[in-house]
């Protein structure tokens, strides 16, 4: 029954706007999201995308050309920040523009604060002073070093632009080499630490983020905050199950199209009216959309081979600005070219 149903919607699909709409209900809801189960199978389960490899190797220059701007970058994102002179205690080792310099470089290696330490001495003529391993995670927690970090990724997003269209998606890094987020089925605690990312699918480029010791929710609703303070337009977003609730849809006003699938025991419309409206217009191309979701996974996969999974920080403010450091790395090293 529901795959003559599938085989109905795509044959008038041209014509359903001639059609007199159909009538939302709780009943017509629930067969709508049979209707979608079997569209995943009929379309998307074995589909496959060609990736332009050749067209992704020319794009790689903007990497290049990114990382040769980094210090003008961080030159402008010091520039605008007004620190008042220290009058008491030992006068700093480094300016705020070597600090972050440093701060990038300890990132870019990837190492214990110890290890980074050894390493910054091949470096030691660039910045006139040797730093210690104390000194290099004290910059994790340094507010003026945060503050330019955050001018830096605005920066970044500015130049390149953000279209309006984005996937959102959570994951975790653990505290501990004992402790994998993916294999332990308790991702909730001290062992953990949620982030939150809402991705670009023009760019690839993060344009918000949130990091919570509480929950994906508490991130998720921080990156939502970050999007805001940035003023990047939102046009759509696409969130998964676990975002299907009408506390999510009341966030954002019916100018933003948002794409999310209702769970199978809904038990009044409300709220969801538009999103279900579009979802019976077409279901492939809803869910065309809504797959889209995957860049975001992608995005969790480059970040964690590039970073690890792993977050080295104790303290929850050193934490988020490790995790907020990892969005700005991959701000700079993405490379977005649309599959076919």
């Amino acid at each position: 029954m529901t795959r003559d149903w599938v085989k109905l919607i795509t044959s008038i699909a041209p014509f359903i706007i001639t059609m007199k709409p159909i009538k939302l209900s709780v009943k017509s809801t629930k067969e709508m999201l049979q209707v979608l189960d079997e569209t995943k199978e009929a379309f998307f389960k074995d589909k496959k995308t060609l990736y332009p490899y050749t067209q992704w190797e020319h794009k790689r220059a903007q990497i290049k050309e990114r990382l040769n701007q980094l210090p003008e970058y961080v030159h402008q994102a010091v520039e605008v920040i007004n620190i008042e002179e220290q009058k008491m205690g030992r006068p700093p080792k480094l300016d705020l523009e070597k600090k972050v310099n440093l701060y990038i470089l300890v990132r870019f290696l990837n190492k214990s604060n110890r290890l980074a330490e050894e390493s910054l001495g091949y470096f030691q003529p660039l910045f006139g002073v040797d730093v210690s391993y104390k000194y290099i995670e004290r910059l994790y927690g340094d507010p003026e070093v945060k503050l330019a970090l955050h001018n830096l990724f605005v920066l970044l997003l500015k130049d390149e632009g953000a279209s309006g269209d984005y996937s959102g998606d959570g994951t975790g890094y653990s505290v501990s080499v004992e402790n994998h987020y993916r294999t332990n089925p308790n991702k909730y605690g001290k062992k953990f630490v949620h982030f939150f990312s809402l991705i670009d699918l023009a760019t690839g480029m993060y344009v918000g983020c949130g990091v919570s010791r509480l929950s994906e929710w508490d991130a998720f609703s921080k990156a939502v905050a970050m999007l805001r303070r940035v003023g990047a337009v939102i046009k759509s977003i696409r969130l998964d199950k676990y975002y299907s609730m009408r506390r999510v849809i009341r966030m954002f006003d019916r100018s933003v199209s948002l794409f999310l699938i209702p769970k199978k025991n809904i038990a009044k419309i409300g709220a969801w009216a538009d999103i279900l409206t579009r979802m019976m217009a077409s279901p492939v191309d809803f869910l065309s959309e809504y797959f889209q979701r995957n860049l975001s996974e992608s995005g969790f996969s480059a970040d964690k081979g590039r970073f690890g999974s792993i977050i080295r920080q104790r303290r929850e403010d050193r934490q988020q600005t490790a995790l907020f450091s990892n969005a700005l790395f991959h701000n700079i090293y993405t490379v977005r070219i649309n599959p076919k």
